[in-house]
């Protein structure tokens, strides 16, 4: 083989040119018998900003900005606001975690809605008190958990803490506010910052306009045209807006299952069969499942194994699994939201935060001896809440702690309920979003036991058993 088609692998690397001009590298390939590095040394800044002006901003040619990657450092945004940053299915984000940091009083936004109006100190008081709240929780409930879980022979007091330190966190955290400051690191091509900020700027809440302002400015140091006309959206502000007042119509549905499979595919299973053999076949779709129904049921299990039973610990089940979906309506509490809304490949539509549906008490702080402030502080938030959204709806959601539930209706596949459930089914995810993941799970295994049956669960718990564990239900 001559030396001109000898396989090269190497990186175009962001420390010698910038985003833009590599997203043009990568474009210009297309028409360009050149290597990607004789291409790269013949651009300049300009040049490249000139042919980003021209096909991605005039033509609409928006795959080749994907090649643009930013990391972008988000510091004291509040939780809610994160629920924006956070809602972009292609990105990647990190977040200041609640189970493993413990949070400082007085670190909470203080909404330009309310600033310097009628309602700021009601609004501060109630933050400060949930705070204040929050860190008295924290020593009852670690006295709980030491009791529990003893130091092990020859393990340091600091270790020690460490290891037990999210077991007690974890039901504290219910006391804190969505007003509650956290960081985030966020990584995205220039496309989908373009979408992030188009959402952002549109946004109800002034505090993700602002931060939208402001990544606009910082990601424009970078890739200076790809988002330079990145603007709210009127489609997206008026039909919210719409929406909202023809919303105000429906009535309040009480929470009777905190999972409720709201509706599937019943030949689900049969599709990703016929999918499995079609992939490897000839033969169309409509003739691949004709073949998967005439099957008896060990024909059915034998190619379920050979679809599903070679997977080691860490492997990700095939794609074909993704032909199977189903729609679940659940209600959680915020703290567990917060972790269900970073499985972004699924579709998920979240209600507005609001105190209707109730809080949930987690087990801890009762043992602890804390259910009565606890109580206390829950019922405050809420009478904030409505004094609040007297005045302005979306921004009264701040004062909301994380124990407040919240309705999320999810359509995701079964390659995805996959990852879901085995991932926070785990003994070391937080209790919320273990019953959480354990309840899909089960009512994916009663729609669909064959693929499903292959769910690498743990087999002494199921959700009921960590809502009775952890929980207080009356």
């Amino acid at each position: 083989m001559s030396e001109d088609f000898q396989r090269r692998i190497y990186l175009l690397s962001p420390k010698h040119l910038s985003p833009e001009t590599i997203a043009v590298a990568f474009a210009k390939t297309s028409r360009s018998p050149q290597s990607f590095r004789e291409i790269a040394d013949e651009l300049s800044d300009e040049q490249s900003a000139e042919f980003h002006e021209k096909w991605v901003v005039g033509y609409g040619h928006g795959s080749v900005a994907e090649h643009a990657m930013l990391h972008i450092a988000f510091e004291n945004v509040s939780r809610l606001a994160i629920e924006c940053i956070e809602s972009n299915r292609l990105a990647s984000y990190t977040e200041k975690s609640t189970r493993y940091q413990q949070w400082q009083p007085g670190g909470y936004h203080l909404p330009a809605e309310f600033h310097a109006g009628s309602h700021e100190s009601l609004y501060r008081e109630t933050c400060d008190a949930l705070f204040e709240a929050y860190q008295q929780s924290l020593e009852p409930a670690r006295q709980v958990v030491r009791a529990h879980f003893p130091p092990k022979e020859d393990e340091s007091h600091e270790a020690w803490d460490r290891r037990i330190r999210s077991k007690y966190v974890d039901s504290c955290r219910f006391l804190l506010p969505s007003a509650a400051f956290a960081n985030v690191g966020m990584t995205a091509n220039a496309r989908v910052l373009e979408h992030a900020l188009r959402k952002m700027l549109s946004h109800p809440l002034v505090e993700v306009r602002q931060i939208g302002e402001a990544l606009k400015a910082v990601a424009q140091e970078e890739v200076p045209t790809l988002v330079k006309y990145a603007s709210a959206v009127p489609y997206r502000v008026e039909t919210e807006r719409d929406l909202m007042q023809r919303a105000a119509k429906l009535a309040l549905s009480p929470v009777r299952e905190v999972v409720k499979l709201a509706a599937y595919s019943p030949e689900g299973e049969l599709r990703v069969l016929a999918a499995a053999l079609y992939e490897q076949s000839c033969s169309s779709f409509e003739a691949a499942l004709a073949a998967v129904q005439d099957m008896s049921a060990d024909e059915r299990q034998a190619l379920a194994e050979s679809i599903l039973g070679r997977m080691d610990k860490f492997d990700a089940p095939l794609r074909v699994l993704e032909h199977a979906v189903y729609t679940f309506d659940v209600v959680l509490d915020q703290g567990a939201y917060f972790e269900l809304k970073r499985h972004r490949m699924m579709t998920q539509t979240p209600q507005r935060l609001t105190p209707d549906l109730g809080y949930a008490v987690p087990r801890l702080i009762v043992d602890a001896g804390f259910e009565e402030p606890y109580r206390q502080s829950m019922d405050m938030a809420a009478q904030a809440y409505r004094l609040l959204a007297e005045e302005n709806l979306n921004a009264a959601s701040y004062v909301l702690p994380n124990g407040f539930n919240r309705r999320v209706l999810c359509t995701l596949n079964l390659r995805e309920v996959f990852h879901l459930c085995e991932l926070r089914a785990r003994s070391n995810a937080h209790f919320s979003m273990r019953r959480i993941a354990l309840l899909i799970a089960e009512q994916v295994c009663q729609m669909h036991p064959l693929l499903a049956g292959f769910l690498r669960l743990p087999q002494d718990v199921d959700g009921q058993a960590i809502e009775s564990e952890h929980f207080q239900t009356t």
